[in-house]
């Protein structure tokens, strides 16, 4: 799969930079500097918290949960800019942080930015994967948030820091504030948050 992403990256043209679409942690730690960032809007997908973790945000035997994209609905998020040159420096570390297993299904969507569409990579879940947890309950998701804890932190903590990060960047997750709130976990809807 990286082969042919960056196969896919290299068709795009002979200077063609690389767009990433970010929409979970990518935006509030990318660990790679961005020559450009644009808040963008991709349709056909939408950010979820059903993607089981059993290594990052949990165990094997108390998974966790990470954002993903799934098909459906639109996302507000972050087009992060690479440019040409810099591509084959930052793209391996990038992969080996996203997909140190081909648990993500990588697509190339068109992001929708103030300046422009842009053609970027984003990091997507079919819902068929064994990794998709499917609807989860109110008590699930508490109990996940209460439990899970993996080489990165928790999933409470987690999803606390991607509330923030989109907030920090004026976008508002109505679904992912409606579920911190239903979980008790406290949050701060009254702080103006700016790009």
């Amino acid at each position: 799969m990286y082969a042919q992403t960056v196969a896919d990256w290299r068709s795009l043209g002979p200077k063609a930079d690389l767009w990433v679409f970010a929409y979970a942690s990518l935006v509030w730690r990318p660990e790679f500097a961005a020559a450009e960032q644009r808040p963008a809007t991709v349709w056909g997908h939408h950010r979820a918290l059903r993607m089981w973790s059993r290594v990052n945000r949990g165990t094997f035997e108390r998974p966790g949960l990470v954002f993903t994209l799934l098909p459906g609905g639109r996302c507000q998020g972050l087009a992060l800019k690479v440019p040409h040159q810099q591509v084959m420096n930052v793209l391996p570390a990038l992969w080996e942080r996203e997909m140190p297993n081909p648990i993500y299904d990588p697509r190339w969507l068109r992001c929708h930015t103030p300046a422009g569409p842009v053609t970027a990579l984003a990091f997507t879940l079919s819902t068929h994967s064994p990794q998709h947890t499917g609807a989860l309950s109110v008590a699930e998701y508490r109990a996940i948030f209460e439990h899970a804890c993996g080489r990165y932190g928790s999933t409470r903590d987690y999803a606390l820091q991607t509330w923030h990060g989109l907030r920090a960047h004026g976008i508002h997750d109505r679904g992912l504030q409606r579920l911190l709130q239903d979980c008790g976990i406290p949050i701060d809807t009254d702080t103006p948050h700016t790009p």
